[in-house]
C-alpha cells in the first residue's frame, strides 16, 4: 500500500499515524535496545505498516492484479499497483472517511509537520515534496499518478519500467477496481483489530 492508505489505516492517534508513515525507512528488526526510546504509539504505528504490508503482499486479489500489470511493467509491478490503490481511495474518499479528501490531506501534511522530529534524516526530503507538492490529493487524477510515475522512474534508474504505468491502469480499471473494493474492506477490518489487540 502506498501512502493514502497507509495514513487513512492509522486511525487519530498522531504518533501511529508518523510510525505507519514513515515505516518504509525504518528497516531490520525491531529489537528492545533499538526501540527502546520509542513510544508505545510509534512503535504500533511501525508494526501496523508492516502488518498492512505483509497481509496486502499476500492477498489473492493483490496478486491477482500486479500479476496482470507485471506483463508490461515487470518487476515494478507491486509499486504500479500500490499507488494505483491509492488512486482508488482518492477517489471515492467519501466512501471510506466523513470528510473531504482535501481536508484529510491537509490534516495528515499538520501531523507530519508537527512531529517532523520522528522521520528519519533519509526521508525528510521525500516527506517536504510531497507536502509541497501535495501528493495525496494528486493520486485523485490519472495525471496525478503518471506525474508520481514519471518522477519514480526519473529519480531511480531502477523504477524505469514503471513509465507509463497509469496507461494499464486506465486500460483495466473497472476490473482492477473490482478486486480493489473488497480487498480493501477486509484490510479495514484486519487492521483496526491489528491496533485494538496491540494498544
Amino acid at each position: 500500500m502506498n501512502f493514502l492508505a497507509h495514513l487513512m489505516l492509522s486511525g487519530d492517534r498522531e504518533e501511529v499515524i508518523m510510525g505507519n508513515y514513515v515505516a518504509d525507512f525504518i528497516k531490520g528488526k525491531l529489537t528492545p535496545e533499538r526501540v527502546k526510546d520509542w513510544s508505545a504509539d510509534y512503535l504500533l504505528g511501525v508494526r501496523l505498516h508492516r502488518f498492512i504490508d505483509s497481509y496486502t503482499d499476500s492477498h489473492a486479489a493483490v496478486r491477482q492484479i500486479r500479476h496482470q500489470v507485471a506483463l508490461t511493467h515487470g518487476k515494478v509491478a507491486g509499486v504500479a499497483v500500490d499507488i494505483y490503490f491509492d488512486h482508488f481511495l482518492a477517489r471515492q474518499f467519501d466512501q471510506y472517511r466523513q470528510e473531504t479528501l482535501s481536508n484529510f490531506c491537509a490534516r495528515m501534511y499538520s501531523v507530519v509537520q508537527k512531529n517532523q522530529q520522528l522521520i528519519p534524516q533519509a526521508m525528510v526530503p521525500m516527506a517536504e515534496s510531497m507536502i509541497r507538492y501535495n501528493w495525496l490529493l494528486g493520486y485523485r487524477e490519472i495525471a496525478g499518478i503518471g506525474r508520481s510515475f514519471q518522477g519514480l522512474a526519473s529519480r531511480f534508474a531502477f523504477m524505469a519500467g514503471i513509465r507509463g504505468a497509469e496507461q494499464d491502469l486506465v486500460k483495466n480499471y473497472l476490473y482492477y477496481e473490482s478486486l480493489f473494493q473488497p480487498f480493501f474492506a477486509e484490510l479495514e477490518e484486519v487492521t483496526q483489530h491489528f491496533i485494538q489487540q496491540n494498544q
